[in-house]
C-alpha cells in the first residue's frame, strides 16, 4: 500500500506558502489604495513689465487735403512729446487715421457742421513701464501744443502685462508642492498614518490677473498643483 505522509506534507506546506501568498497580496493591494490627494497654492505679485498705451485724438473738417496735413502736424508733436520723455522710436508706432464721412452714413442724424471725423492713434509699447505710467499722468502737456488726447474708448485702453512668467514658474512650483506636502502631512498625522512617496502629480495652469481694478499695473500670479501621496501604517 502506498505511503501517503510525504505527499501530504508537500501538500500542506503548499497550502500554507499559498495563504501566506495571499495574505501578502491582499495586504499590499490594501496598501496601495490607501493614498490621499491634496492641492497646493502659489501666488504671487509682481510688477507689470509691458504697457500699452493708445494716445487717441479726434480731428473734425470738411476739407481732407487741410485734415491730413494737421493730422501729420499733431502726429509729429506727439512723436516729438514722448522722444522728449525718453520714449525710443521703436517704442512708438503710428497708425493709419480712422475717417468717418457722416454725409455718407446712411441713417445719421448727426447735426454736425463737419462731413470729417477722423480719429487718430499714436501707440507706445514700452517694457519703461515707470516712465510710461508717468507719462499718462503728465499727457495734459499736450494740451499747451495745441492736441487734446482723449479716452473712453473702449478700443484703446491702456494695458499692462507681465511676460517674464517663465523666470518666476520654477519657484512657484516648488512653493505649491511644499504646500500639497504640508497638507498632506497633516493628513496622514490625522489619520494615523505615515506619508509616502509621490504617486502622482499634476501642475495646473498659471493664471495672471490684476491685483485690483485700480492696480492693473500690479499683476497677481497663481497657480495650483494636486498631487497625491501614498499613506503607509
Amino acid at each position: 500500500m502506498k505511503n501517503w505522509r510525504i505527499e501530504a506534507v508537500i501538500l500542506a506546506v503548499g497550502l500554507l506558502l499559498l495563504g501566506i501568498f495571499i495574505e501578502k497580496g491582499f495586504s499590499e493591494f490594501a496598501e496601495k489604495d490607501r493614498s490621499v490627494n491634496v492641492k497646493g497654492l502659489a501666488e504671487m505679485e509682481v510688477p507689470a513689465d509691458k504697457v500699452t498705451w493708445p494716445l487717441v485724438y479726434k480731428s473734425l473738417g470738411n476739407d481732407l487735403n487741410a485734415l491730413y496735413s494737421d493730422i501729420k502736424h499733431s502726429n509729429q508733436t506727439i512723436v516729438e512729446f514722448l522722444k522728449e520723455k525718453g520714449i525710443d522710436d521703436k517704442e512708438i508706432s503710428v497708425n493709419a487715421p480712422e475717417i468717418i464721412d457722416q454725409k455718407a452714413e446712411r441713417y445719421s442724424n448727426n447735426d454736425s457742421p463737419y462731413r470729417y471725423n477722423v480719429t487718430s492713434v499714436i501707440t507706445v509699447t514700452s517694457t519703461q513701464v515707470d516712465l510710461v505710467r508717468q507719462l499718462i499722468s503728465e499727457q495734459g502737456e499736450l494740451l499747451k501744443r495745441g492736441i487734446a488726447i482723449t479716452g473712453g474708448d473702449y478700443r484703446y485702453n491702456i494695458s499692462y502685462e507681465y511676460t517674464s512668467l517663465n523666470k518666476i514658474k520654477p519657484g512657484m512650483i516648488e512653493e505649491a508642492t511644499k504646500n500639497a506636502r504640508e497638507a498632506a502631512e497633516k493628513f496622514a498625522t490625522d489619520s494615523e498614518s505615515e506619508l509616502g512617496k509621490i504617486r502622482h502629480a499634476s501642475q495646473g495652469q498659471f493664471s495672471i490677473s490684476d491685483r485690483d481694478a485700480n492696480t492693473p499695473y500690479i499683476k497677481k500670479v497663481r497657480v495650483v498643483t494636486t498631487v497625491e501621496y501614498s499613506l503607509e501604517d
